[in-house]
């Protein structure tokens, strides 16, 4: 087993990599969870894989545990399935003492750490990832939110979990579509940080080869994200590296109304995008973009703008949660491994993308 260990300013807490972990997890929230009362929450998807499986585990170790589930999908991840979540703690009395456990993919988390942090102001909180996106990004960091109709994760809080139990043999069932959407967080966190593990995953260049790797390249990234988190909790700081792609991305999702690019494929785009522009601007090392496209299309990440018009994707920023008094936080790449924040009104934003997606 690895462990990779967070020490976040308002919580210290254990990631735990091993494959086959997730056969075990029952009679390990035995031995530290006992006494405590369980709200799994899984989409449907995820609970005809594993959900009903864990929850009939837990009954046989004694656990007093209810289940909420909802329609798989970013579309789902609003206040609808959260007063869904909601209704279920209280009508079950659940108190402080007790854990919120989201086994799932990003959407889960969000949703499921969002009820942890609210409900009773404040509830236990497990997370258990199942997708590559939340083993090496989503699970960690503590942030947990839902989406409105203006914008992606708009409502809210920083809640870092008391745990994460992480089981790459899980991903077994994931798609190669998901598989590539986890990637693209997965290959940032190098692009930002380490051009060593950029190296790695360059020569290694497709799922197959990376599959007999998985529980270390996820620790890699995983320590990644936790040191950042460290300097910068809150998101007011450094931790703005790691929206390296995303306002674009985000910005997509919107326009696209949650129902074409996935949040990686999104991001993939995103991450292309902001590094022609910086490269063209003389920010970035000539040649950083080439590469980049190289290895996400190495594993089968888009690297091109969709067809939406550059109006409604502007307008989309606009409403990003990095902008501050008319003007935005952009991290970009100063080289492979090297990166930095830069801060742009939104006007230049506007020249700058707009010259770029005229290219």
């Amino acid at each position: 087993m690895i462990q990779v260990r967070v020490n976040a300013p308002s919580r210290t807490y254990e990631i735990e990599i091993e494959t086959g972990l997730f056969d075990r997890l029952p009679v390990v929230f035995r031995e530290r969870y006992t006494g405590r009362r369980l709200a799994l929450v899984c989409d449907d998807t995820v609970y005809a894989l594993y959900g009903e499986r864990f929850a009939h585990g837990l009954t046989q170790q004694g656990f007093d545990t209810i289940t909420v589930t909802f329609p798989a999908g970013e579309q789902h991840k609003n206040l609808a399935t959260l007063d869904r979540i909601y209704q279920a703690l209280a009508n079950a009395n659940f108190t402080r003492s007790d854990y919120v456990v989201a086994l799932g993919g990003g959407v889960t988390g969000d949703m499921a750490g969002l009820a942890a942090a609210t409900f009773l102001r404040g509830l236990g909180f497990i997370q258990i990832p199942t997708s590559l996106l939340a083993m090496v990004d989503s699970s960690i960091g503590g942030k947990v939110a839902i989406d409105m109709q203006q914008g992606k994760n708009l409502i809210g809080a920083f809640y870092q979990p008391d745990a994460v139990y992480t089981d790459p043999g899980l991903l077994n069932t994931l798609s190669d579509r998901l598989f590539a959407d986890g990637m693209a967080e997965l290959i940032k966190h190098g692009l930002i940080r380490d051009k060593d593990l950029c190296q790695r995953l360059e020569s290694l260049g497709s799922r197959e080869s990376i599959s007999g790797h998985l529980d270390e390249i996820i620790a890699i990234s995983c320590r990644i994200k936790g040191s950042v988190v460290e300097q910068d909790e809150n998101d007011n700081g450094v931790r703005q590296l790691l929206n390296f792609g995303h306002t674009i991305g985000h910005a997509i999702e919107k326009v696209q109304n949650y129902n074409g690019l996935t949040h990686g494929e999104a991001v993939s785009v995103g991450m292309t995008v902001i590094t022609r522009m910086t490269e063209r601007l003389g920010l970035t090392k000539p040649g950083t973009c080439q590469r980049l496209m190289n290895l996400l299309k190495s594993f089968n990440l888009p690297v091109d703008m969709p067809g939406i018009s550059r109006e409604d994707l502007f307008r989309a920023i606009l409403i990003d949660k990095k902008s501050r008094s008319g003007f935005i936080s952009i991290a970009y790449l100063r080289e492979i491994g090297e990166s930095d924040l830069i801060r742009w009104s939104f006007e230049e934003l506007e020249e700058y993308l707009f010259a770029e997606l005229e290219n």
